[in-house]
Order: structure tokens, then C-alpha cells, then sequence
């Protein structure tokens, strides 16, 4: 497809951009999109091969300068060459929380698809100018403790926003490496993902 094409940020999950995430960043880019998937961990050697040895080393992040990085990659995408300068977040578990962040600091933001991700501050919702497509989990307790007043305060500030939230389904549904994959869920809110950005990022 002919440029300038529309970019999505792609944020990984508490483990650096592992390769599931290097898939998703694919799948978009097969979708025409401009995708760009930034790696937390770099300061501390980038993604080191292994689950494990990933998970150990997030807690060692400096994360306000973790989130100033997210905020850098996403002005830095605004600007891209052959981009349209329409963006789209998209993020899973801590980049689902990072998705819900940004979207409340970028009014830029155009689309944003939370994936399993905590709750951005209350009173910052009132900033989003993002339409949501928000994804739970079925079986979640910790992160869906704080959909309600995340709910409540979308609703008071007049957001756009969608919940997928399929029953049965537990934390980390949509990444295919892992136990708790959920084929048929998983499609779908991929699928709902594509239709929002195709919504946002290319028709309007």
C-alpha cells in the first residue's frame, strides 16, 4: 500500500519485547501499518532470550524514566517518515497499563487498545481523547478490580470506549507461547483491534 501509512505503538508485556511481541508488531505491519515495537529493558541489555531471566530483571527499571521513554517513542512515531501522523497504541499486561497512561497524557493518541492492563489514575481519564477498546480477562481479580471507577470515570468524561471482556479467560489470554491462550478469544480481539485502528487510524 501506497504511504504515508498510519503507525502503531506496540508495547510488550513485563518481559521485553520478547518474540510473541516481535509477532504482533508483524502481524500489524503485514496489516499496513507503520509499527514500532520499543524494547523497556534496553537499559539493561535489551530482552535477554529468556521468560525468566526477563521477568527478573523488569523490577530493576527505573519506571518514570520508563514511562518518559514510551512518551518519547510515541512523539517520535507522530513524526515519522511515511507515517500520516495518526497513531495507535496497542499493549499487553504492563504495556496495557502503559497503553492506558499514555492515553491519558497524548492527546494526540487516536486509538488505543489496552490489553489486561491496571487502570490509569482517575482523575487523569478526563484527558483521554482516544477511542478504547479495552480487553479483559474473564478470570482476572487483580487488574478487573480496577475497571469499575475506571469505567465509571470514562463514562462521567464522555470517552468512546469498547469492552471486550470474553468469559473463561484468564490474564495473558491473547499470547499464543504461553498456557494460558485462548484461540478463539484471542482472534477476536485482535480482530476488534484491527477494526478499531482501521476505524480511527485510517477513516477519520
Amino acid at each position: 500500500m501506497q504511504g504515508p501509512l498510519p503507525v502503531v505503538l506496540v508495547i510488550h508485556e513485563n518481559r521485553g519485547l520478547n518474540p510473541h511481541i516481535e509477532d504482533v508488531t508483524r502481524r500489524l505491519a503485514l496489516e499496513n501499518y507503520i509499527a514500532f515495537a520499543p524494547d523497556a529493558l534496553y537499559p539493561l541489555g535489551g530482552y535477554p532470550g529468556d521468560e525468566d531471566k526477563a521477568r527478573e530483571l523488569f523490577p530493576k527499571l527505573d519506571q518514570a524514566k520508563t514511562r518518559e521513554d514510551f512518551l518519547a517513542a510515541a512523539a517520535f512515531l507522530r513524526g515519522i517518515d511515511g507515517g500520516s501522523g495518526r497513531l495507535g497504541v496497542v499493549g499487553f499486561c504492563y504495556g496495557g497499563a502503559m497503553t492506558n497512561f499514555l492515553a491519558t497524557e497524548l492527546p494526540y493518541v487516536a486509538a488505543a487498545a489496552p490489553f489486561y492492563g491496571a487502570a490509569p489514575a482517575v482523575e487523569s481519564v478526563p484527558k483521554i481523547k482516544a477511542e478504547l477498546l479495552v480487553v479483559l480477562a474473564g478470570e482476572d481479580p487483580r487488574v478487573n478490580a480496577s475497571w469499575p471507577p475506571y469505567q465509571a470515570a470514562l463514562d462521567r468524561a464522555g470517552v468512546t470506549y469498547a469492552l471486550y471482556q470474553p468469559a473463561g479467560t484468564q490474564h495473558g489470554f491473547h499470547n499464543d507461547t504461553t498456557p494460558r491462550y485462548d484461540e478463539a478469544a484471542a482472534k477476536e480481539a485482535w480482530k476488534r483491534t484491527l477494526a478499531l485502528f482501521e476505524r480511527r487510524l485510517r477513516r477519520a
